[in-house]
């Protein structure tokens, strides 16, 4: 058997990004142990349907667990057969049932087949993380539902609103990936039983005189692994499959990368209202010792990004599948899929650490809302004052030309002078009272319905998942 160590390329999926969980998912021995189930499970059929009999299958049964990948890369190091080799190798275990292993099978029945149940095991271990992030997300904007901040448009001031709100926004995104990854897996289906070109023609020329159609034997085996097959297929699933998950993953990518990024720029100190832990002896730059790097944020936007790119590999593998079947995407099949899940593995677990762990730096926040809040706050101002009579078409005018001589005063490194230029122009002042403008420039208060929002999107997501409280 081959042998590894970091003296040859390994891949980081190896050993730096993912979960022992799925790695062992998309593992070789893992893959083998699922082609063996097939097998047994298309005997025990067989068996069923008289054509071979309980003693081959009860030797199969007996050898199901023995995989030996040495002895399988020895075989097709002669054969250049992978799928061949392991059934040589099962068949070696088995010398009473050996002889019977795949009949009437070609090698997608079994390796599609294998995928799908792949599939089905990497997205619920997916499934968990997805849940486990959206738990500690909840957490989270309920505790700051009512908390104000500045919000950035163009990546400028804007109005306040709640951090528990702008968490909402990455909660709802999150959800909508949830509830259609659920779907996905849900629906995910195996090529069935139909040979070479997807119509079952070995298998009704060896059912022939049992009684037995082809539909009734792929229905059996089908129900034996727990996976429904398509109804049509050619000599692999349709790769469409392929294309929908990956997809799904990598929309999912986009909310984890969104939300990173955000945090990305609000720890940049300039703003300074975030930022991700920071372990006490962790180094930040080997250069630049007092650097605190967003390095958790910096690794899910890598990550994710790599998995944006890979619906398009999987598209190709739609598109340029030729007739009944070509070989090109059996090669990239073995990269791209456990490598999306990998990621995406690695990218919720880190976003969930983040998540809990973030800190929300209270005076940066009050101090970007008092420096940039009461600009929004005018319009609070203007509300009152037209309430009162006056033309807001003028108002709106007066307030405008008073922030842009206040604004060009906070570029210039000077005190905000936009309370007194709006309480000492007459215009304004006829209709607001002298005692109410304070309490109209406290931005703090012009957060609308976003602690309401926050709270009930949070107890929505709360019932969806079906529990009472997430941890």
């Amino acid at each position: 058997m081959l042998s590894y160590d970091h003296e040859s390329y390994l891949s980081p999926l190896t050993w730096r990004y993912g979960s022992e969980g799925m790695r062992h998912v998309w593992s070789e021995a893992e893959k083998r142990r699922l082609l063996r189930r097939f097998w047994v499970a298309l005997a025990e059929a067989q068996a069923e349907a008289g054509l071979v009999s309980a003693e081959q299958v009860a030797d199969l049964r007996a050898h199901q667990e023995q995989i030996d990948i040495t002895r399988a890369m020895e075989i097709e190091a002669e054969i250049r057969h992978d799928l061949m080799a392991e059934i040589r190798t099962f068949a070696e275990q088995s010398p009473m049932g050996g002889g019977i292993i795949h009949l009437g099978a070609t090698s997608m029945d079994a390796l599609d087949n294998v995928d799908a149940l792949r599939l089905q095991q990497a997205l619920d271990l997916i499934i968990v993380r997805l849940e486990a992030l959206m738990a500690a997300l909840v957490a989270r904007m309920e505790d700051e539902a009512e908390t104000p901040t500045m919000a950035f448009t163009h990546i400028q001031p804007a109005e306040p609103t709640t951090i528990g709100y702008r968490l909402a926004q990455y909660a709802q995104d999150l959800w909508e990936d949830w509830r259609e990854i659920r779907r996905i897996r849900d629906n995910i289906k195996g090529k069935g039983l139909k040979g070479a070109v997807g119509t079952s023609a070995s298998y009704t020329e060896l059912l022939a005189g049992t009684g037995w159609s082809a539909r009734q034997l792929e229905e059996r085996v089908m129900a034996k692994l727990g996976l429904r097959a398509y109804e049509a297929a050619t000599q692999t699933y349709p790769r469409k499959q392929d294309l929908t998950v990956v997809t799904a993953l990598a929309n999912l990518g986009a909310t984890l990368h969104k939300m990173a990024f955000d945090l990305r720029i609000l720890q940049s100190p300039p703003i300074g209202e975030w930022s991700e832990p920071f372990g006490a002896k962790q180094v930040g730059s080997s250069a630049m010792p007092f650097k605190r790097n967003p390095i958790v944020a910096e690794n899910i936007d890598s990550l994710t990004r790599l998995v944006a790119a890979l619906p398009r590999v999987a598209w190709d593998n739609v598109a340029l599948s030729l007739l009944e079947r070509t070989l090109d995407d059996s090669a990239n099949r073995r990269i791209f899929l456990p490598e999306a899940f990998l990621l995406m593995d690695e990218s919720l677990s880190r976003s969930a650490t983040l998540v809990k762990e973030m800190n929300f730096w209270r005076g940066p926040i009050a101090r970007n809302l008092a420096d940039y809040g009461i600009f929004a706050a005018t319009e609070r101002v203007l509300m009152a004052a037209v309430k009162a009579g006056g033309d807001r078409q003028e108002l709106h005018e007066v307030i405008r030309e008073h922030s842009m001589a206040a604004w060009a005063a906070v570029q210039a490194g000077k005190a905000n002078p936009l309370r007194n230029l709006i309480a000492g122009d007459q215009r304004v002042m006829e209709h607001v009272e002298a005692g109410a403008i304070d309490e109209l420039l406290d931005a703090s208060h012009h957060v609308g319905d976003a602690p309401e929002r926050t709270r009930n999107l949070a107890a929505s997501i709360r019932a969806d998942l079906g529990v009472r409280e997430l941890a």
